[in-house]
């Protein structure tokens, strides 16, 4: 053994010895540096913006209502096709640490924002490539970073000049079913738009604080499930759950039903500390049993007492307890979620109950209707709670052909939600098709001819990089995307110079022969 270690580290660069607790030497080895380098100043800067860059050319083909949608495998073969770009970012699994900041970046969008998580990744792409021509000029990072700022300011300044105010009341609401829809044009339910926005629209509304100008979306659940067309997809006032009523002999469909929430389980009470009982007799094995049909009868003589008449248990029960239960004409759902139960306690005003002892009238949530739903041959069943005591808690059911589908419709449900979300806090908006990007461009041109210093250089490339929106979108649609970009531009300069107003132009993806995002 001796000799093994002293070939091993005959050819290795030892670097001291150090010792154990108890006195033993440890032997220090050098690691090993062949084939590596360490990089340092403006190569070390590129070869980040190179691997941010990749990242962004990834997703840029998915971008507008022409992008292409993506087919991620997991580790584990299951199979993501999803044009969203968080989603293809969280799913990359990318390494590279400069690649992970485009990732956070991408997710920072989806949670403040919900939608638009392609479009900072490609801007971010435009950006660096500028950055990393700046930098080969021999411009200081620092520099370069300023300019940016500077443009970054005229660009807000712009967006606020541009932009329009979007004017809805609960009488009117198709300006937000319109905006919703815009937002579900580059989806997997473009077809049903209309249909899917106008429950976007009615479900936001349904949990929000206008007062206050306050949107909970935790309050909005969105459940699916495969089978049906996507033409199936509804609002339920209420809740669904994805569990079926635990005993096929028990009442399906219940009217006015009073809903006890329980978060204790429907089982004899287990010691803390390990026992072991010995059964010696028939006669001991007849007396255990009946002792623990006494605790299940206690238990639902509780909940009958309360006045229940449907009892939702966190935890599951035996099959004794399912015959008690159905023997006294009680129904139950058993393994009921941790998030399911409270969203159920809030739409129904019940309160949660740790302990049986403490259930009580007061405590039981109250619902118009509760039914379960049968889908298909394939004998799944979903209970569906409906006309709930407290209304601010709703249900986005979806359907479609398979999985696949019914989980990119969520996303695209996910991304319009949160839209509809945003115009109820702030009702202002820009519009797309690159007209937004291409205002800013030409507004930081502008500015960028009234700096005399070095900075010039850094507002001309953030106006450049702005363009790289609307290129990716023409690129995304089959058209010239130089040629495009130019006839807009000189199209946008001679109108503003006639009249001064703002014309609302941008890229026509969907070739319906006008360039003006107002009337798309």
């Amino acid at each position: 053994m001796q000799a093994q270690a002293q070939q091993a580290l005959a050819g290795a660069k030892i670097a001291g010895i150090a010792q154990d607790e108890y006195g033993r030497p440890i032997i220090l080895v050098k690691q090993d540096d062949e084939g590596k380098t360490r990089v340092t100043g403006l190569e070390a800067q590129k070869q980040n913006i190179f691997a941010a860059i990749q990242v962004s050319q990834i997703v840029r083909s998915s971008l507008g209502p022409r992008g292409m949608d993506k087919m991620l495998v997991s580790p584990d073969q299951d199979v993501t096709v999803t044009n969203d770009g968080a989603t293809i970012m969280d799913k990359m699994e990318i390494m590279n640490h400069i690649g992970q900041l485009v990732v956070n970046l991408s997710k920072a969008q989806d949670d403040e924002i919900g939608d638009g998580t392609t479009g900072v990744v490609v801007l971010l792409g435009g950006l660096l490539e500028q950055a990393e021509q700046l930098l080969d000029k021999g411009i200081h990072g620092i520099r370069v970073s300023e300019g940016f700022d500077s443009a970054c300011k005229v660009a807000c300044d712009e967006l606020s000049r541009i932009a329009d105010k979007v004017e809805w009341s609960k009488d009117n609401l198709e300006p937000l079913i319109t905006t919703a829809m815009s937002t579900l044009s580059s989806k997997i339910v473009h077809r049903n738009r209309r249909q899917i926005a106008e429950i976007c629209v009615k479900a936001v509304l349904a949990v929000a604080d206008l007062d206050r100008k306050d949107v909970n979306l935790d309050l909005i659940k969105v459940e699916g499930k495969p089978g049906g067309r996507m033409e199936d997809t509804c609002l339920v006032e209420g809740i669904v759950l994805d569990k079926d009523i635990s005993h096929p002999q028990m009442v399906k469909e219940i009217k006015d039903a009073k809903i006890a929430v329980l978060t204790c389980p429907f089982e004899p009470p287990k010691p803390k500390t390990k026992h072991k009982i010995d059964l010696s007799s028939g006669e001991q094995y007849q007396k255990l049993h009946e002792q623990e049909q006494e605790y299940f009868k206690n238990m639902v003589k509780l909940c009958k007492d309360s006045g229940a008449t449907l009892v939702c248990c966190q935890w599951g029960f035996d099959d004794e307890a399912n015959h008690l239960l159905m023997t006294n004409k009680l129904p139950a759902i058993r393994w009921v979620g941790g998030v399911e139960l409270e969203l159920l306690a809030i739409a129904t005003g019940a309160r949660i109950v740790p302990r049986f002892e403490e259930l009580s009238a007061d405590k039981l949530g109250v619902a118009g209707s509760v039914k379960e739903v049968g889908f298909g041959t394939t004998k799944d069943r979903m209970v569906f709670i409906e006309n709930c005591k407290n209304s601010k808690a709703v249900t986005i059911f979806v359907r479609g052909g398979n999985k696949m589908i019914v989980e990119e419709a969520k996303r695209s449900i996910h991304d319009a939600l949160c839209v509809v979300r945003n115009l109820v806090r702030d009702s202002r908006i820009v519009y797309g098709g690159g007209h937004a990007e291409m205002c800013c461009s030409i507004a930081v041109e502008k500015a960028a001819k009234q700096v005399a210093t070095i900075e010039y250089h850094a507002l001309s490339a953030f106006a450049s990089a702005l363009d790289v929106v609307p290129i990716a979108l023409a690129e995304n649609s089959g058209l010239a995307a130089i040629e495009t970009l130019t006839s807009l531009k000189t199209t946008y300069r001679e109108l503003a110079e006639k009249d001064n107003t703002v014309h609302h132009l941008g890229v026509d993806c969907m070739d319906s022969g006008t360039n003006s995002m107002l009337s798309l």
